[in-house]
């Protein structure tokens, strides 16, 4: 897959699969940054520590029996298996697949403007590892 407009991405929360709300996903991982400058340097020296990661999403508001509000309510305050893919075609080397646990610390069900479009953002930590599978 070369460049591709973002219309399809796959979003799965606890096993349920949300995608067709999903208005905007981010993933973002990072490596702590150690500083092993030592006397004589001139120059700072670094090493990566400890990786983290979260995940950032933004969906357009159902309260539906299991769509949105149904599925994150119960969530809070436990972790859960996010899945995340950038297209809904099953994973390959063009389309990794990343999953892993989220703390879901806090869910919005409410906090739109009068006249806006009703959605709900979440940000919430990983928890553990994040994998990256290519099959």
């Amino acid at each position: 897959m070369a460049e591709f407009a973002f219309v399809d991405a796959f979003v799965s929360i606890g096993g349920t699969d949300l995608s067709d709300h999903v208005r905007q996903v981010t993933l973002s991982v990072s490596a702590d940054e150690l500083d092993k400058t030592a006397m004589g340097s001139t120059f700072r020296s670094r090493i990566g520590g400890l990786k983290d990661w979260s995940v950032s999403v933004e969906f357009n508001s159902d309260f539906a029996a299991s769509e949105v509000d149904a599925t994150l309510w119960p969530f809070l305050g436990t972790t859960q298996t996010v899945v995340i893919r950038p297209t809904s075609a099953a994973a390959s080397s063009t389309n990794p697949q990343y999953s892993g646990s989220v703390l879901v610390s806090q869910v919005n069900p409410l906090g739109n403007g009068v006249g806006d479009l009703a959605t709900v953002s979440v940000q919430w930590p990983g928890s553990g590892a994040l994998a990256r599978a290519t099959s």
